[in-house]
């Protein structure tokens, strides 16, 4: 890169490892989706690398109903995917993660929204609110709808539709 820039690869402290994973699998309401969730190591922070396939298509609200997509996507407060009740499915995984109890919108777990193109979506993007070792334990979570960011005490993003148990790769 010329002008003195220099190009850092993103997984550079973990040398190209994820430190923390989660498999996410589709539940009673979309078993379709199957997805990996990567947490990387990084200065001052952490790279989440989302690949997810199976997602419904964007449908906007109708009728009455309820839009779908594009999809909230969070980390949880328990590493639990029991499915529970199948029609409000992974609620033993709890709420958005929130160590540091901040109004919704600010929590650690809020993550931007999945994108669903023909049922597949790929994004990375950098938080500095955690490191992925903080993660291992905890669960990922995506929603029906996407995520307001400020509807207490979780964003209104709906039923849950998928979730993965973050541990050691």
């Amino acid at each position: 890169m010329s002008g003195g820039g220099v190009i850092v690869d993103i997984m550079s402290d973990s040398k190209g490892k994820p430190l923390a994973i989660a498999y996410v699998k589709g539940g009673p309401l979309r078993p379709q989706i199957d997805g990996v969730v990567r947490f990387y190591n990084a200065p001052r922070g952490t790279w989440v690398c989302a690949e997810v396939k199976g997602l419904p298509p964007y449908q906007p609200a109708t009728n009455g109903e309820d839009p779908i997509g594009p999809h909230g996507f969070h980390i949880h407060e328990f590493g639990n995917c029991l499915v529970g009740n199948s029609q409000d499915p992974f609620q033993a995984a709890g709420e958005h993660w929130n160590p540091t109890n901040q109004p919704h919108g600010n929590h650690v777990g809020d993550f931007p929204v999945l994108f669903s193109n023909q049922g597949y979506s790929k994004m990375c993007f950098f938080t500095d609110d955690f490191k992925p070792y903080q993660v291992i334990g905890l669960s990922v979570i995506i929603h029906q709808n996407p995520d307001d960011y400020r509807t207490q005490p979780a964003g209104d993003s709906g039923k849950r539709l998928a979730c993965g148990l973050i541990r050691e790769p």
